[in-house]
């Protein structure tokens, strides 16, 4: 019987056949936006495709419990979800869905909300579940909700990477500079890649960064890396309206070009190192997240 937490993770070692995670660690990458409706779970379908295309083998969580969407964008029916890995009906790999391009999701569950409190026999299911898949997988996508709720701010703190999105509007600049606010006073995080979404142009993409950086390096004590930027794009528009990512429906367009291009930079980002498989250290953290 598995009573604690620490027993958990020893179950999990017991099971993991060694090599396995410190061979290949993983990205996980948690993207993140203040404000709805700036494209965010766009922003994480198209780039978890990109990278698919670009070879990796990449897992997309749907974190945003409470508007749940990557599965209506990928046109996606789902019969399962994380709640039924807490609830040990089904394995998670039972729970994946394939995606185009070979992307493979993990449809959102309403009650994983309360990651933070699951009690210690949860934890090391889920624990245990996520081990199994430490040794096929490159890249973890965690499409966060929108906003600075309490689950919000436990996937970037897990998370090695977080992707901030934003569009060129006052509330979205403000609410993203909040969000950057709560994560670097209240959670030590101090390192963050933004994403400019539905610009007029590379250049527009560009100066809204530079805005938004220069702001957040003056006023908190963060670093603000560029990652690029999404032209509005009607082929994009139409995508979203068929539920076909447009790296997938127009993989030529202006906006499929530009997922192409910050796939192929995240490719180029540091890989963590001296933790033992980084999937284990991201479910760990999460589980300490909160309190």
């Amino acid at each position: 019987m598995l009573n604690d937490q620490a027993a958990g993770l020893r179950a999990m070692h017991a099971n993991t056949p060694k090599g396995s995670m410190e061979n290949k660690p993983v990205r996980v990458i948690a993207v993140a936006s203040g404000k709805g409706g700036v494209g965010k779970t766009n922003v994480s379908v198209n780039l978890g495709v990109a990278l698919s295309k670009q070879g990796n083998r990449v897992l997309l969580m749907d974190a945003d419990m409470g508007l749940a969407n990557v599965d209506i964008m990928l046109g996606l029916q789902t019969k399962y979800n994380l709640s039924h890995v807490l609830d040990g009906e089904k394995t998670l790999k039972e729970v994946i869905v394939e995606g185009p391009a070979g992307l493979k999701v993990i449809p959102a569950a309403s009650g994983v909300k309360r990651m933070a409190q699951l009690s210690a026999m949860e934890n090391a299911g889920i624990i245990n579940a996520f081990s199994e898949l430490s040794g096929e997988l490159d890249v973890l996508l965690i499409d966060t909700a929108a906003g600075i709720a309490d689950s919000v701010v436990s996937f970037c703190r897990a998370a090695q990477e977080v992707v901030v999105v934003v569009t060129d509007e006052p509330a979205s600049i403000t609410d993203a500079y909040a969000l950057i606010k709560v994560l670097s006073k209240d959670y030590q995080l101090n390192k963050f890649r933004l994403l400019a979404n539905m610009s007029r142009s590379t250049a527009h993409g560009r100066q809204l960064y530079e805005k938004l950086a220069k702001v957040c390096e003056q006023f908190l004590d963060v670093s603000i890396d560029y990652l690029g930027t999404v032209p509005f794009d009607h082929d994009l528009r139409e995508a979203v309206q068929k539920q076909v990512p447009v790296t997938v429906y127009r993989p030529n367009s202006e906006a499929a070009r530009s997922f192409n291009l910050m796939a192929k930079q995240v490719q180029g980002w540091p890989i963590p190192r001296g933790v033992t498989g980084y999937l284990q250290f991201f479910v760990e953290n999460l589980f300490q997240s909160g309190h």
